[in-house]
């Protein structure tokens, strides 16, 4: 009787125990993936009725591939397990294998917050992410770029066949692709033009961009924008070269290649102006009475010039401290503190970077480099920012991208400012000691 008594008590407290975080991982379209392909592993994470903190995805490192966390929100599910209601938070992975062959995935753990019982409990979960593999294509080429709907458009500021001596042209190049990133489009090779000076600008690089096309609806992708400014010192015809930019569709599975026709850069000969010599007139015999009123204005502005320094010989104390708070707060205003930080990522070294980025972040009020950047929500800032802390602290694999960074930080909101905390983190990380200043 007690041990019916018992499994009867098991049974009714069983659901109460089965309610516990859980989690799953797919990959999105596993069939024909080739090298270059983006490949997406989509993370579900489940815990009974609501997270009281949210799940912490981490990122991990691939041989021979590379792994970002998608900057695409996070989604909200809900599903019901034997009459229990769990809630859910889907995010994705995005790897790029750069060979054939098999990629097996590690296990993430991921941390969060769950209400247990009434009460916050933390906890950790355990995904073993779904392993994938890469296969070559036969029209593909050694060194692929892979993406879907990928166009290239050029613009100029003005008619190239309508140019004179002395005039700078600019041309503007963007790629546009679906189902990639912005820092692994390939930069277009522009050619040279024999009586043309070219200067290349650094590339702008932005993802989650929507172009729409003639009778389609608009597409989300990346894009990367090349210009390049022409100068132009004789008269002639001159051809800017035709653009093949190759690439592999991974919808059609073939390679394909964009183009741009030459373009003729026509130059004509600088208009010339007549010039005017200016006359100067001379007043003659000038009235009596106009130099005695020039004499007079000559006097009182000495006598002003002489109380305004007998002013400042009494006040001179007073004034130089007002002076030198005056260059202390232009020196500290917001627009030459972020002129200083965008100089240091132009030439300082990355340690050096990192450390403006982080008293950067603090004179704004936040914590961390990290919670600066996911306050300003831009992709640009946090792609830069996670190539430099994985420069810094994983590998040296990827290049950062200055001029991106630097264009990205701009000055903050007069109210956007969060409030300063008054204690720091209790437990640092070991990058926040690393980077501390001596």
């Amino acid at each position: 009787m007690r041990l019916l008594v018992l499994l009867i008590g098991l049974l009714a407290c069983g659901p109460g125990f089965a309610a516990e975080p859980f989690g799953r991982a797919s990959i999105e379209g596993a069939e024909g993936i080739v090298p270059g392909q983006q490949v997406h592993v989509v993370v579900d994470v489940f815990a009974p009725e609501f997270f009281t903190s949210p799940p912490q995805f981490p990122l991990f490192d691939i041989p021979d591939a590379l792994v970002t966390l998608s900057n695409e929100r996070a989604q909200n599910l809900v599903q019901t397990i034997d009459g229990v209601q769990y809630s859910g938070i889907r995010r994705s992975y995005a790897v790029v294998p750069e060979r054939a062959g098999s990629f097996p995935l590690p296990v993430i753990e991921i941390e969060l917050g769950y209400l247990s019982n009434g009460n916050s409990t933390k906890a950790v979960v355990k995904i073993a992410l779904p392993s994938f593999d890469v296969g070559v294509s036969s029209s593909q080429a050694a060194t692929p770029f892979a993406a879907r709907g990928l166009t290239m458009t050029e613009s100029f500021d003005r008619d190239p066949a309508r140019l004179k001596v002395g005039d700078a042209l600019v041309r503007t190049v963007v790629i546009f692709a679906e189902d990639t990133q912005a820092m692994l489009i390939p930069p277009v090779a522009f050619g040279t033009t024999a009586g043309l000076a070219g200067y290349e600008k650094p590339a702008v690089l932005a993802d989650d961009v929507e172009q729409r096309g003639i009778g389609r609806s608009a597409e989300t992708g990346s894009t990367r924008s090349e210009t390049v400014v022409y100068t132009v010192s004789d008269t002639g015809r001159f051809p800017l070269p035709a653009i093949t930019y190759p690439w592999f569709d991974v919808d059609e599975h073939v390679l394909s290649a964009a183009t741009l026709p030459v373009t003729d850069v026509v130059v004509a000969p600088a208009a010339v102006t007549e010039r005017i010599q200016p006359e100067l007139q001379r007043e003659v015999n000038a009235p009596a009475s106009r130099v005695w009123r020039g004499w007079l204005l000559v006097i009182l502005l000495c006598a002003v010039d002489l109380a305004v320094a007998a002013f400042a010989w009494w006040r001179l104390p007073a004034i130089r401290t007002w002076a030198a708070s005056v260059r202390q707060r232009r020196r500290n205003s917001p627009r030459r503190r972020l002129s200083r930080i965008r100089t240091i990522i132009r030439v300082g070294d990355e340690l050096a970077v990192y450390r403006g980025l982080q008293d950067w972040s603090g004179t704004l009020g936040y914590r961390t480099v990290s919670e600066w950047v996911e306050a300003q929500a831009c992709p640009r800032l946090s792609a830069q920012v996670a190539i430099l802390e994985r420069r810094l602290f994983r590998s040296r694999d990827m290049q950062l991208d200055r001029a991106a960074l630097a264009s990205a930080i701009t000055l903050p909101v007069a109210d956007g400012r969060p409030p300063k905390r008054a204690l720091p983190d209790l437990n640092p990380t070991a990058e926040d000691q690393l980077l501390r200043p001596l």
